[in-house]
């Protein structure tokens, strides 16, 4: 039988490489137009010199560009000066570079995609499928970064974004600019959660932030806003006991032991069972993981507010704790700018509140890295007064009592006011209202 292969060439871009490198040496201010790195050019000799073209930044041009390689012994190695301005035969112009510069990118991406194949294959032959799947997904992640190219926008299409986006709320089209918490005070104060915010929810154990989170799901949710809830801590069977628990007016307990009218208990299931709620209880989930399952959820049920429950549970290596949440933390930023969505993440504090006291969390008692509170939009504490035993406390000058009441108290807001709003949490039905 015949053998039908073909070599082919890796996807290659010469002639565009030769133009940009030409034009950088002509117009050396079209460096800065040039969103490409050295390993992205195909041809080695091309490679070579665009990272002679970067150390000569800003008098890179033709003459300082030759001596700078002649300096470190490579004129030579790339053809001579000659090569060099033969580079700069048929430029006429630095307009094309952003367009030269895609296809470059573009050419080196499938060449990466190639790479990577190949690798794979070659893993799924000797290497666990764990080892397989985190490492195709990571280098994937890698590479799709390169996919996402924001272009810088005029102001004033900013603002007519922005504008459409008021009238609406003007025109009663929408309550909120934001997605809503679902508690009055608050929304009133942030216009709703923003798209790109990062926001913290942090308190110690038993004050009720999970309670917290699974209300904002709920709320939201309600209002025909999808919701992701990433639980890294509780499984999907316990969150979806806290959900029914909620609606249904059982405990958590009645309804695992089943002391329940059963009836009752199906027809309240509707109340939380039709919500667009998505749960994912993948524990020990790593951030790029995390970022590639929003992207889907995104596209494929259209989500508007991705819920963490907690930060402290994602997975990162680094050579200290602090070195790792700081990659977290700026990690679920990214992902909330990258996709224009809010990203709320619960977070434990330090012990140090217990020395206090009133036990009143502050900004510093955020658990592991200061980088948490730089990279955040809005911090927010809850604190039940009740739990530590005291009766009553004083609240806008008023002496009020501590049964049932959580403090929602914002630490840190980037875009607006602080705020400490009084809710009511339920704690035996997980349930928190304003």
């Amino acid at each position: 039988m015949k053998n039908t292969a073909i070599d082919k060439q890796p996807p290659q871009a010469i002639d565009i490489e030769k133009m940009v490198l030409g034009t950088c040496l002509i117009y050396p201010d079209a460096i800065y137009e040039v969103n490409l790195k050295e390993d992205m050019f195909y041809n080695n000799n091309h490679k070579t010199i665009f990272r002679a073209i970067q150390n000569c930044r800003p008098h890179c041009d033709l003459f300082t560009v030759t001596q700078h390689l002649q300096e470190n012994n490579k004129l030579e190695e790339i053809g001579g000066a000659i090569a060099l301005t033969e580079l700069t035969t048929g430029v006429t112009s630095e307009q094309y570079i952003p367009h030269y510069s895609l296809i470059i990118k573009e050419k080196w991406m499938l060449r990466e995609y190639n790479r990577l194949g190949h690798q794979l294959a070659n893993m799924a032959f000797q290497e666990d499928l764990k080892d397989v799947v985190e490492f195709a997904e990571n280098e994937l992640f890698q590479l799709s970064d390169f996919t996402h190219i924001k272009e810088p926008q005029i102001i004033s299409k900013c603002i007519d974004t922005l504008l459409a986006d008021v009238e609406k709320v003007y025109n009663k089209e929408k309550s909120l600019v934001g997605v809503p918490s679902g508690f009055t005070n608050v929304d009133r104060i942030t216009g709703g959660w923003q798209p790109g915010n990062l926001i913290i929810i942090a308190g110690r154990p038993s004050m009720g932030k999970t309670a917290l989170g699974l209300s904002l799901a709920i709320n939201a949710s309600r209002m025909n806003y999808p919701v992701c809830l990433f639980s890294l801590e509780m499984s999907e069977n316990e969150i979806a006991t806290r959900f029914l628990s909620s609606v249904s007016g059982y405990t958590n307990v009645e309804i695992r032991n089943a002391k329940i009218d059963f009836d009752k208990l199906v027809q309240s299931s509707n109340d939380v069972a039709l919500l667009p709620i998505y749960l994912d209880d993948t524990a020990s989930i790593k951030i790029f993981e995390l970022r590639s399952k929003i992207k889907k959820m995104i596209i494929r049920y259209g989500i508007k507010l991705v819920i963490v429950d907690y930060l402290g549970l994602i997975e990162q290596e680094a050579g200290s704790r602090e070195q790792e949440v700081s990659i977290i933390s700026r990690g679920l930023k990214a992902i909330a700018k990258e996709f224009n969505i809010p990203v709320i993440a619960l977070a434990q504090l330090n012990r140090k509140v217990e020395d206090r006291a009133d036990r009143r969390p502050r900004l510093a008692d955020l658990r592991d890295s200061g980088s948490i509170e730089q990279d955040a939009d809005i911090v927010c504490f809850v604190y039940r007064p009740a739990y530590y035993d005291l009766k009553t406390m004083l609240f806008d000058n008023q002496e009020i009592s501590t049964t049932g009441l959580m403090l929602f108290d914002c630490g840190k807001n980037r875009n607006g006011a602080l705020f400490n709003i009084p809710l009511k949490h339920n704690e035996s039905l997980t349930v928190i209202n304003d």
